[in-house]
């Protein structure tokens, strides 16, 4: 309902991308988050096309807007923004005061419920209380003779904590929340657990492997280079004793580091992959020569540029002229 029933912003720029989400909206709900790439629009494909176009798309679709979205994969994928957040009425019969106190509560992605006694409380100060919800017994509830409320029985104690919604629609809203939090899916990010699996690949298992090769690492522990061969798919290079091997001895997600090509020790050429963070480590190789190495560091810039960091989409943002659509 309303001019913007989605409640998120997209930015004019190639890719689209998503600039703002509203606290408590259809998208934040959907696990939109700002810096995530608008990649179809109801099933039209929108990286290529006009921002006005994709905002037409959205518009002229129906009720229920579906978005394919491209992940920033230098985002940390265990701290999402919470899975729900609001003021909610909860019943207390400690202290002097017994009734209702209208405080703000935050469901976190680790399955725990926070509360505060404001907004403004939050990220500033210690939760008044939190309790883990898995494994807990949550839903409506009647016995009070008050609308739109809700209990939630804890695994741990004996006690019943009862919450009451401004609306049934909120309290649906909360209740749909918690159940997630109640039977938690335990699940990667898809980036990760795709990595995963090429590790335990053979090395010419992998498909379509953007460069391939022999390369030397330098072990700075015994100062020695080793040998290995490589693979460089999406992002991770992959190491491998030989080519015969039947799984990856390691590899080095790339997401962020900056490639170069700088002398070392006795060799004038080498490949520097240098980390977005000092602790991080940062990686010498070298190939047979120097030809070697620059077709190897014009591979790997690109399979790293694939991804968009998230500092540099809203460094882009920041630069662009200010047009962008409310959805």
């Amino acid at each position: 309902m309303g001019d913007y029933p989605w409640g998120f912003r997209i930015q004019f720029s190639k890719p689209i991308l998503v600039t703002e989400v509203d606290t408590n909206g259809a998208a934040e709900e959907a696990g939109l988050l700002v810096g995530d790439i608008v990649m179809t629009v109801n099933g039209t494909d929108v990286t290529s096309v006009p921002h006005s176009e994709a905002a037409d798309l959205a518009r002229q679709g129906p009720d229920t807007l579906t978005l394919v979205i491209g992940s920033d994969i230098s985002r940390c994928p265990n701290t999402p923004r919470p899975a729900c957040r609001g003021y909610l009425h909860k019943r207390t019969q400690s202290g002097f005061l017994k009734g209702w106190r209208k405080r703000w509560f935050v469901l976190k992605h680790d399955g725990c419920l926070y509360y505060y006694k404001n907004k403004k409380d939050e990220g500033k100060c210690r939760a008044l209380e939190s309790m883990k919800l898995e494994g807990a017994e949550v839903g409506p509830d009647t016995s009070l003779g008050k609308p739109f409320v809700f209990k939630c029985c804890p695994v741990s104690g004996n006690r019943v904590y009862y919450y009451c919604a401004t609306s049934n629609q909120e309290m649906k809203r909360w209740l749909e929340a918690m159940e997630r939090a109640v039977h938690p899916i335990t699940q990667n990010h898809v980036w990760v657990d795709v990595s995963r699996h090429n590790a335990s690949l053979p090395p010419l298992a992998i498909k379509n492997p953007e460069c391939l090769g022999l390369l030397h690492q330098m072990d700075k522990n015994k100062d020695v280079w080793v040998q290995h061969y490589c693979i460089l798919k999406d992002g991770c290079l992959y190491f491998y004793t030989g080519i015969r091997s039947t799984h990856a001895l390691g590899g080095i997600y790339l997401h962020g580091y900056i490639v170069s090509e700088q002398p070392f020790g006795s060799r004038r050429s080498t490949i520097e992959l240098k980390p977005p963070s000092e602790e991080f480590k940062t990686f010498y190789l070298s190939a047979e020569n120097a030809a070697e190495n620059k077709r190897w560091i014009l591979a790997l810039r690109a399979s790293i540029n694939k991804w968009l960091p998230l500092h540099q989409a809203i460094q882009d943002f920041m630069n662009r002229p200010p047009e962008e659509t409310r959805m």
